[in-house]
């Protein structure tokens, strides 16, 4: 199971799981390609496209930085076609980047919706669609961080807008895992089976202080890698939890992922799950 050589184009790569994800694979000796807005620092944010990629070659890989707003259509399909003419190829499309709300109907306002469908939800459509090309030659994966379809009512009773453009994406997997099915490309959805410590949900909590209850990027990361290195559409059309394909591949200790090692706090669960 290596991804020796492989090319993987991973939005919102800048960052979080992402960035992770693209790390994991350089460790292998991938192409990664870090497609994301970031090109200059957050004052709040770590990371840019261009100090992951310095991490990517250091860790074995093969970085190319391109900033990517996965909302416009122009600029994706341009990003695509450069890092294939610039690999040769891409064998993975990795759907990360994500916007998140959690607000009911009632406050909700309509340009915050709008962002989150455009990221989450028309991004997936958009960013697959310019792949496929790429992706029909090479026979390889689609990777969407969506969830689970957990229909329970109270994954839509405080923030609907927010879930329904997550199970959009995970949709968008059942369906493009059959569409695409001619073509050999595998399509699957991850999702955490407890919070992730990322700088992105420090910034939404204003604190460090829930993540004694969560768990490193690293288990999304490695969760990822064992997707993207299965063949023959082995693993396809699945809305996977992160330990749940981990224990399949046969790993049975996940202390090693908790972001404090020494805590004995009950892990927090993860939106929709249960």
């Amino acid at each position: 199971m290596s991804l020796q050589g492989k090319t993987l184009f991973i939005t919102g790569a800048s960052r979080g799981i992402g960035r992770e994800i693209a790390l994991r694979a350089a460790r292998d000796g991938a192409n990664i390609v870090i497609a994301a807005k970031s090109a200059d620092p957050h004052p709040k944010l770590p990371g840019t496209i261009f100090s992951v990629a310095r991490e990517v070659e250091a860790a074995g890989g093969k970085a190319l930085a391109l900033q990517v707003d996965v909302r416009d259509e122009e600029t994706v399909r341009q990003a695509l076609a450069k890092a294939a003419e610039h690999f040769g190829g891409i064998d993975a499309l990795v759907n990360n980047a994500g916007a998140i709300k959690l607000t009911g109907v009632q406050h909700i306002e309509l340009k915050r919706f709008d962002l989150m469908h455009q990221i989450n939800t028309r991004a997936v459509l958009l960013c697959s669609q310019a792949a496929l090309p790429y992706l029909k030659t090479s026979g390889g994966h689609i990777l969407n961080l969506s969830p689970p379809l957990n229909l329970a009512s109270k994954w839509f009773a405080q923030y609907s807008p927010y879930t329904v453009t997550k199970y959009g994406m995970s949709m968008l997997t059942l369906g493009m895992s059959e569409e695409f099915s001619n073509y050999g490309i595998s399509v699957n959805s991850l999702w955490p089976q407890t919070m992730i410590a990322t700088a992105a949900i420090e910034f939404q909590l204003g604190s460090r202080e829930s993540f004694k209850h969560a768990r490193t990027p690293a288990i999304m990361a490695d969760a990822a890698h064992a997707i993207l290195s299965s063949s023959q559409r082995r693993i396809t059309g699945r809305l996977l939890i992160d330990e749940d394909i981990l224990r399949e591949q046969g790993v049975s200790d996940f202390a090693h992922y908790r972001f404090d090692p020494d805590s004995s706090e009950t892990l927090m669960t993860d939106l929709f799950i249960d």
